[in-house]
């Protein structure tokens, strides 16, 4: 991977002395990871090993640029630069001391290796130790789906390992800060209790969730004069990106260990901190500043031209209600179009159409739009992606609420695992098995599986719901065709032959099986469809991961089958964290929210701004149980959480989403709004009103002109 050419600046990061610190700051788009890369460059040519290169992050997506440089280069022999973030860092180094700490951490078997937990392997074993509380009656006066009851759940736990508090005060600390209903507050004791008998569950039987991982790391490891030699000298040169959407947990270990670094280069992106949700503190990364020698800044965004600029202050502006006529000149108009609609459907059609005369009249690559909008519902997905595909446009989409369970190939694989595993008692639905013939077979429409399966679906007396397809009458077969039947007789034959075998196969095993020998095959739905092929591939990483944390549970219970666990968390809603990351490198329109956007850090000639009229796109998620800014380090404990707040912080959220998206646009933005909402309401949000305010302003601007 070469390089692009480097500016003066650049060039200066990059070839800075082997004994320098850097703390480097600037807008997105400025440059400050091609300087990263080119610092790792240079490290790498002065003969600096490259096992001793440290490379942080706050998220694994953002190391893709450093992925990608390392893939493509050639590097001298003795090792690759260390790519983690502070959770890779921490289970690296739990693994290779477990035996010093584990008993002095509290673990019933310190002599029995650890068990990570990914988020929905800990969903699981929160949901097995809430489950007897739920029994009891709580969180019965809230209405929440139960997969983001334990997900709240845990990520109160992950906020007090990663801002440095004791998990044993959040519910106090939530109890102080609440200003509403006075019976809510039993819900805060609820959840601590909760999370108490997690940890301890936890500890009982040597399962690492993210939370504890960090805590072992920083409380155990980190305070170890032996630990934290080992890794001071492992690694001598750093380079830490995106510092702005890191921890105060991280903060304060790189804070202390730079002074050690031969070398090291901070990069910080301005008006960043998007992952404020996750625990993501900007102010504690500024705090770096006053370990480095040197502090520099880049120039302004390279991608971001100045018309798009000029549009993104007026924006900003317009939110604080501050937006002058003096602010603005003729050439914000060129960085904006407004597609107004009085109805959702037709604010739908008129992103396509624009869509379509992009991509087919002035010959933009579709990977060069993106449709954003602060939430993207399934009928929204749906709508888009079903209006592109009649222009014929690819589009993909990237919903990380959207579960693996979400998508139909999933369901058809998991209604073929009932059908194959009769004796788990989880019958099929006649409507579950239409849908999978109608995804699995190729060339067969919902109206003739409809016919299939009122002809060949019995479900009386029968293990095996499907009849042979020779049994079904002579006008029946003509109307379904002989082709659709032969490939459903295909399908039919191979799942009985699995359950005419003795030994069942793990679900995992007999997913690979049952793809590669059937559903990949021509004929068949998934034979050109690649996205399901990638969909089928993490369902299969997604049942192998939950198989190896499940494994103590079935050595201490004979009979126990993974696969029906897997499949009844799934029913329950509990196992659906895992979610489809979508390619960059293909051309097609990108369908997503806004936030994850822009947490994906990478930019478009064209963004479509949809609904300008949603109050989400200003207002916080609701989480009951939880609460991002009461849990964080600035927030005085004992403090109410009152409007006020509430106003202020939905106000900066607003403005740090202008300035994620307007930094990350290339060209030109159409903001799409519609008088009436897709549930027939009209909303005013605060990012209408102040677009709004922008176009009064042109206009008076115009009128004092004439």
């Amino acid at each position: 991977m070469s390089l692009p050419k480097l500016f003066s600046e650049q060039n200066q990061i990059a070839q800075a002395a082997l004994n320098k610190k850097i703390f480097l700051q600037g807008e997105p788009g400025s440059g400050k990871t091609t300087a990263g890369l080119a610092r790792l460059a240079y490290l790498l040519e002065n003969g600096i090993p490259a096992e001793q290169i440290l490379i942080l992050l706050p998220q694994r997506t953002l190391a893709k640029p450093y992925y990608d440089y390392i893939s493509r280069t050639p590097l001298p022999p003795g090792g690759v630069p260390t790519i983690v973030t502070l959770g890779g860092l921490s289970q690296r180094t739990i693994q290779l001391f477990w035996p010093a700490i584990s008993a002095e951490a509290g673990f019933a078997q310190p002599h029995q290796p650890p068990l990570f937990l990914t988020l929905e392997t800990a969903q699981y074993y929160m949901a097995k130790v809430v489950e007897p509380f739920l029994a009891m009656g709580y969180f019965e006066q809230l209405v929440i789906d139960r997969n983001r009851l334990y997900s709240q759940l845990l990520d109160n736990l992950n906020k007090a390992a990663l801002v440095g508090f004791a998990h044993t005060t959040l519910g106090e600390r939530l109890k102080q800060a609440w200003n509403g209903q006075p019976q809510h507050l039993i819900l805060f004791d609820q959840a601590q209790e909760c999370i108490n008998s997690f940890r301890n569950y936890c500890l009982e039987n040597n399962l690492l969730d993210f939370s504890l991982q960090i805590e072992l790391f920083l409380h155990y490891l980190w305070r170890s004069f032996l630990v934290r030699n080992y890794l001071q000298t492992q690694f001598r040169h750093l380079i830490y990106d995106n510092i702005e959407e890191d921890a105060p947990a991280a903060h304060d270990v790189i804070g202390e260990w730079l002074p050690v670094f031969d070398s090291a280069l901070l990069i910080y992106d301005q008006h960043g901190g998007h992952r404020i949700f996750l625990g993501a503190d900007p102010q504690s990364g500024l705090l770096l500043k006053e370990f480095c020698d040197e502090i520099v800044e880049f120039p302004p965004s390279l991608r971001c031209p100045p018309p798009v600029r000029q549009f993104q202050s007026a924006m900003v502006k317009a939110v604080q209600r501050r937006l002058t006529i003096e602010d603005l000149d003729g050439a914000v108009k060129t960085a904006f179009t407004h597609l107004p609609a009085r109805f959702y459907p037709e604010m739908v059609d008129q992103v396509c159409e624009t869509v379509d005369q992009l991509v087919h009249q002035e010959k933009v690559p579709a990977g060069e739009i993106a449709i954003l909008a602060p939430f993207v519902s399934d009928s929204l997905r749906f709508s888009l992606m079903n209006r592109l595909e009649e222009y014929q446009i690819p589009a993909r989409s990237h919903r990380p609420s959207r579960s693996l369970y979400d998508e139909p190939a999933v369901r058809s694989l998991l209604t073929l695992a009932k059908l194959a595993h009769p004796h788990w008692k989880m019958p099929p639905t006649r409507e579950e098995i239409r849908s999978m013939l109608v995804h699995c077979i190729e060339d067969l429409d919902l109206v003739r599986a409809d016919l299939l399966m009122q002809m060949g679906f019995t479900s009386k007396g029968h293990s095996f719901p499907l009849r042979p397809f020779d049994e079904i009458g002579a006008d029946g077969r003509e109307r379904i065709t002989y082709s659709a039947g032969l490939r459903y007789s295909r399908l039919r034959d191979w799942l009985l032959n699995y359950i005419e075998q003795e030994e069942e196969q793990e679900l995992d095993v007999f997913f690979a099986f049952l793809f590669g020998e059937v559903l990949s095959q021509p004929g068949y739905g998934f034979h050109h469809r690649l996205d399901d092929a990638t969909v089928t591939a993490r369902l299969i990483e997604s049942i192998q991961k939950f198989r190896q944390v499940i494994e103590p549970i079935r050595s201490r219970q004979p009979g126990f089958s993974v696969g029906l666990e897997y499949l009844t968390m799934v029913g329950q809603g509990v196992i659906s964290a895992l979610y489809i990351l979508p390619s960059e490198e293909e051309d097609a329109v990108l369908i997503s929210p806004a936030y994850s956007f822009i947490i994906s850090n990478r930019s478009v000639r064209f963004q479509f701004w949809l609904d300008c009229g949603n109050i989400g796109w200003w207002e916080r998620l609701y989480q009951p149980l939880t609460h991002p800014y009461v849990l964080s380090r600035y927030w005085q404990p004992g403090r109410v959480w009152t409007d006020v707040e509430e106003y202020e912080t939905n106000q900066q959220s607003l403005m740090r989403i202008i300035y994620g998206l307007t930094y990350r646009c290339t060209e030109h933005i159409f903001l799409c709004t519609s008088r009436i909402n897709e549930r027939g309401a009209e909303e005013r949000g605060a990012l209408l009103l102040a677009f709004q305010g922008l176009l009064r302003r042109l206009h008076q601007r115009e009128a004092a002109h004439e």
